[in-house]
């Protein structure tokens, strides 16, 4: 017996990219800060963060550099200086964010705390 609702073909490609491009604990918290701090040194975006560790933090840097989405920065001095910031690619994503901050700005519960 046939299901009386055809199945359309979804194409998943563009949407299993995007998400390739955003999954991670701390990708899209730095995409956050970038976007709301403009250029961060990598303390400060550390600092930012909270409890990210620095291997972490290292990783997904360079995931987000890699994809396209951020830029770095890099300095020749002593200490090493660099920034970071969002790329072009990067800030195209942003209307995505800002939508995300509306929604969590109507739905977060009363008593939700971040942690």
């Amino acid at each position: 017996m046939q299901n009386q609702k055809e199945l359309k073909e979804v194409n998943v490609r563009p949407f299993a990219y995007a998400m390739t491009c955003i999954e991670g604990k701390w990708k899209m918290h730095i995409l956050f800060w970038l976007w709301k701090q403009g250029t961060l040194r990598y303390s400060e975006l550390k600092r930012s963060l909270g409890k990210v560790t620095h291997k972490m933090l290292s990783s997904q840097l360079k995931e987000l550099e890699a994809d396209g989405l951020i830029l770095r920065q890099e300095y020749p001095q002593v200490p090493p200086k660099v920034e970071y910031s969002l790329s072009q690619k990067g800030k195209s994503m942003m209307p995505i964010l800002s939508e995300l901050c509306r929604w969590g700005s109507q739905n977060v519960p009363e008593d939700w705390k971040m942690e």
